[in-house]
């Protein structure tokens, strides 16, 4: 006899995507895309040039790098409640720090700060909650929790605003403030492992159907694969090296987007009507890849979303005040591609290393990442302090994504997998 689930009660595992999608659009808007709409105002009061800013924007990198090992291990073994918890109360601790910075130094430690506190309560803490209860519908689930930094978007105008009214160090306060007060209590909401409530992903029951649309049980064959082994595997390397240059790529433009169109001549609310565009266009990828990649062959689905990246990034280095047009195709292809990739990349490292180490693995893929990270912002940075333009750097990224392109529609099944419950493997 097979058990069906009441179709009006809801799998837990959604309410954790819930808070996920929560949490992702607060600190996004705060945190990730927000950071653009202060570098002038900061710069001007300060007398910073572009490049000493852009390395805070690199320490912030280190939230998605060498913390997130560190994290993906704490998250395997703790579960993600403890981190989310403790994370928020140290972002919030340090956006007071860096709105009291008075010197450069001081700043850089506020940053760094931000970056332990985010990397608790972010990208891979809220990636693995949601692989630990899902696996077959993981694309969708992980695509609807990160479409909460594709909603964060709408909060850069509210920032920009609440710098205009009071300073930049006041709204700092207030999204300090807003930290505590709405999304502490969301961490509550976040569960270790489905089985400890009688579950299994996707909200299978035991004795349940793994696969409904059969007419016999069977159970799913699921790799499940240490860190060590995942790192050395070259499948791990080229995803990992996929997402440096999706990171890379990224930060450089969300930390320099305001900067850039306003050296183009464009005004601070025009660009961040722009910048709030491609967080909020992003959520079409998000949802339509992760959806695509449930159903189709995710290595092409992944290749797909690189080649709209360049085309975007190449459109976006022409841009000027008489080729306006070249924003609307920047936009679109940019964010969509943009989105499609943190959708599709954690959907293929939950299908080729399993997920009881998920946290650990996706963590050290992470970390690779911290090298575009740093690099980005960095670079486009002192393109413009020392060359005057950022095109140069929009064209290289473009290019590069080629070769990103080439590295995840080369991924190959890992073979001859030694499974954690094996004797052996011990």
């Amino acid at each position: 006899m097979i058990r069906r689930r009441n179709p009006f009660q809801i799998f837990y595992g959604w309410w954790i995507v819930a808070a996920s999608f929560l949490i992702a659009v607060y600190i996004g808007g705060a945190v990730f895309y927000g950071f653009t709409a202060f570098f002038e105002p900061i710069a001007n009061e300060m007398e910073w040039s572009y490049t000493q800013l852009s390395v805070a924007a690199s320490l912030r990198g280190l939230e998605m790098g060498v913390l997130s090992p560190i994290v993906g291990m704490l998250a395997d073994r703790w579960g993600p409640r403890k981190l989310v918890f403790g994370g928020v109360l140290v972002t919030a601790a340090s956006l007071v720090l860096l709105s009291a910075a008075t010197s450069l130094i001081m700043f850089y430690a506020a940053f760094v700060l931000l970056a332990i506190g985010v990397s608790a309560c972010t990208v891979t803490v809220l990636l693995t909650a949601v692989a630990n209860w899902f696996r077959r519908k993981m694309g969708i689930a992980s695509g609807i929790a990160i479409c909460g930094f594709g909603f964060s978007g709408v909060l850069i105008p509210v920032i920009v605003k609440l710098i205009a009214v009071y300073d930049w160090r006041t709204t700092l306060h207030i999204l300090a403030l807003g930290m505590v007060a709405l999304i502490l209590p969301l961490s509550l909401f976040f569960r270790h492992r489905p089985e400890q409530y009688g579950y299994l992903p996707d909200g299978l029951k035991q004795g349940e159907l793994a696969y409904p649309d059969e007419t016999s049980p069977r159970q799913a064959v699921e790799i499940e694969m240490k860190a060590k082994q995942a790192l050395k595997s070259g499948t791990f390397w080229h995803l990992a090296l996929a997402r440096l240059y999706h990171i890379m790529t990224m930060m450089a433009i969300t930390t320099h987007v305001m900067p850039y169109l306003s050296s183009l001549g464009f005004s601070r609310s025009a660009s961040s009507l722009v910048a709030t565009a491609i967080p909020l266009i992003s959520i079409f990828g998000r949802l339509g890849f992760g959806w695509l990649g449930d159903k189709f062959n995710k290595r092409s689905v992944a290749a797909t979303s690189f080649i709209m990246i360049s085309s975007g990034v190449f459109c976006f280095a022409y841009a000027s005040d008489a080729r306006i047009w070249l924003l609307v195709p920047f936009l679109v292809l940019l964010g969509i591609g943009y989105g499609g990739t943190n959708a599709i990349l954690p959907a293929l490292g939950r299908e080729y290393f399993g997920r009881t180490r998920f946290g650990s693995i996706y963590g050290l893929m992470e970390g690779i990442g911290t090298i575009g990270a740093i690099i980005g912002p960095t670079l486009a940075g002192w393109a413009y302090d020392s060359l005057g333009s950022y095109q140069i750097i929009w064209l290289l990224l473009a290019g590069l994504a080629f070769a990103a392109m080439a590295l995840v529609f080369t991924v190959t099944p890992i073979s001859n997998t030694v499974k954690l419950d094996d004797p052996a493997a011990a």
